[in-house]
C-alpha cells in the first residue's frame, strides 16, 4: 500500500510518504508559505522515494481546525491528484493527528494511561481554542468528545484531573490551566504540532474500516460560526 498524507494547517507543512514497508517524513516550519511551496515539496520528496503521483494507492489530508488558509491549500492540492489520477482520498482531523503525539511522550502517567483523558488544544486566534477528547483504549486513541470551538472559560471546565494537554494552545493559556486545574500533564513543545509519522496509522484504520471519502464532497473541518466564514454570491 502506497500514501501520500499531508497536513497544512498549522505553520507547519507535515508530509508522509508510505511505500509499503518503508515510510518517509517531513516536517517543515512554512509559516504562510504553504501555497508556494506545497507542491514543489511533494514532487521532490516523492522523487527521493523513487515514487511518481501514479504509483500511488491513497491520498490524505489533515482537513482542520486549522489555519483556515492552510487547510484549503492542502485539501485542494490533495483533492486535485485524487480527482486527476483517478485514487481513493482520506480525509483525516488535524485535532486527531496531535492527539497521537501523546502515543509517543512520556507523560509520567504511564501507571494510569489508559484513564487519562487526552486534549490536544489548538489556539484558534479570537481568544478561542479548538479541541476535543481521546482516552488510550487498547493502545489506540479513541475518540470520546466531539471536535469543539471554545473560550478559554469553556475549555478550563472542559478539564479533568489527570488530563494531558497538548497543542500550541499551551503558548497562551499553560498558566490559567495550571492555576484553574491540578494533577494535569502539559506536554512540552515537541508535541504541540501535527507530526508526519502520526498520519500513516491513521489513514491505515480509516481505510481497513472502509472509511474513505470522495474528492467532489469530502469537506474541511470548519468550527467557526458560518458567518466568519466565506461565503458565496
Amino acid at each position: 500500500m502506497r500514501i501520500v498524507a499531508i497536513d497544512t494547517t498549522t505553520k507547519f507543512l507535515c508530509m508522509a510518504i508510505c511505500d509499503n514497508s518503508k515510510l518517509y517524513t517531513c516536517n517543515l516550519e512554512l509559516g504562510t508559505r504553504h501555497s508556494l511551496l506545497l507542491v514543489i515539496t511533494i514532487q521532490r520528496a516523492m522523487e527521493a522515494a523513487g515514487l511518481r503521483l501514479k504509483d500511488i494507492d491513497y491520498f490524505a489530508c489533515g482537513l482542520g481546525p486549522g489555519s483556515f488558509t492552510g487547510i484549503r491549500v492542502g485539501l485542494s492540492t490533495i483533492k486535485g491528484f485524487s480527482w486527476a489520477l483517478e485514487k481513493p482520498i482520506v480525509g483525516i482531523s488535524t485535532l486527531d493527528i496531535i492527539a497521537r503525539n501523546a502515543l509517543f511522550a512520556r507523560f509520567g502517567f504511564e501507571d494510569k494511561k489508559e484513564r487519562n483523558v487526552i486534549i490536544p488544544a489548538v489556539d484558534a486566534r479570537r481568544n478561542l481554542i479548538y479541541c476535543s477528547g481521546y482516552r488510550i483504549v487498547s493502545g489506540a486513541l479513541k475518540r470520546i468528545m466531539p471536535y469543539m470551538l471554545l473560550t478559554e472559560q469553556e475549555f478550563l471546565k472542559k478539564i479533568k484531573p489527570g488530563s494531558v494537554i497538548l497543542g500550541d494552545a499551551l503558548g497562551l493559556y499553560k498558566e490559567s490551566i495550571m492555576h484553574a486545574s491540578k494533577g494535569v500533564a502539559l506536554l512540552d513543545h515537541d508535541y504541540w504540532y501535527p507530526q508526519a509519522h502520526a498520519m500513516v496509522p491513521l489513514v491505515k484504520e480509516r481505510i481497513a474500516s472502509g472509511k474513505i471519502d470522495d474528492a467532489f464532497k469530502i469537506k474541511p473541518i470548519y468550527l467557526y460560526p458560518k458567518e466568519c466564514q466565506i461565503r458565496k454570491y
